[in-house]
């Protein structure tokens, strides 16, 4: 008898414990990746987030305020801003060791939806094969008959010279070229929320 007492006991604390959740994120209802995965805004694999991603949401539909984003390199993640208030973090993975992105203060000089590298991508044969993977066209020679094809950034919104915000393959750290790579549905509403001239601050 005691026993059963003791596990029934048991089950209702573990019952009352997943009922009273902190977690102010859930209580807010944003994009938010790690809720139940119901095919619903915050499902894990929805438009490439990574599964170990349980920071990125979003918040900042119908909010007030002008843009702003500030990237932390240290914590590899962007912060969305309109006015004061904080509407969405993502997840990032910025420049890798030798292609470092840099610091400082810009602005948003160009957005492209479906832009592509000029300098990073395969070379490929006249119906699209792949003969070389991951060239860099100012090391790697072409191939006869090959033409390149830039590695597709999609969502790019350019901040400083060739460095941008776009989705990309997400590591969980720093591994890109110098770009700030995004999962697709973080970097889609970033794209749809700013605008040329945006402020984006990068700190280390």
């Amino acid at each position: 008898m005691p026993l059963l007492r003791l596990l029934a006991c048991s089950l209702l604390l573990l019952a009352l414990a997943a009922c009273g959740t902190t977690d102010p994120r859930l209580a807010r209802g944003g994009d938010y990746i790690g809720r139940a995965g119901d095919g619903s805004a915050g499902a894990l694999q929805r438009k490439g987030a990574p599964p170990w991603d349980n920071v990125s949401y979003w918040d900042g539909d119908g909010v007030a305020g002008a843009a702003r984003v500030k990237i932390n390199l240290d914590e590899q993640r962007a912060y969305f801003y309109k006015g004061d208030n904080l509407v969405g973090v993502s997840v990032v993975s910025s420049g890798r060791e030798g292609y470092g992105t840099p610091p400082g203060k810009f602005k948003i000089v160009q957005k492209d939806i479906n832009h592509a590298s000029n300098l990073y991508g395969d070379y490929v044969d006249a119906v699209g094969n792949v003969v070389k993977k991951d060239v860099d066209v100012r090391k790697d020679p072409k191939p006869p008959g090959a033409i390149f094809r830039g590695a597709p950034m999609p969502y790019f919104v350019r901040i400083h010279g060739g460095v941008g915000l776009h989705a990309g393959f997400l590591s969980g750290y720093p591994a890109s070229h110098g770009c700030i790579r995004a999962p697709e549905h973080m970097a889609a509403t970033f794209f749809d929320n700013v605008q040329v001239g945006t402020p984006v601050e990068v700190i280390n």
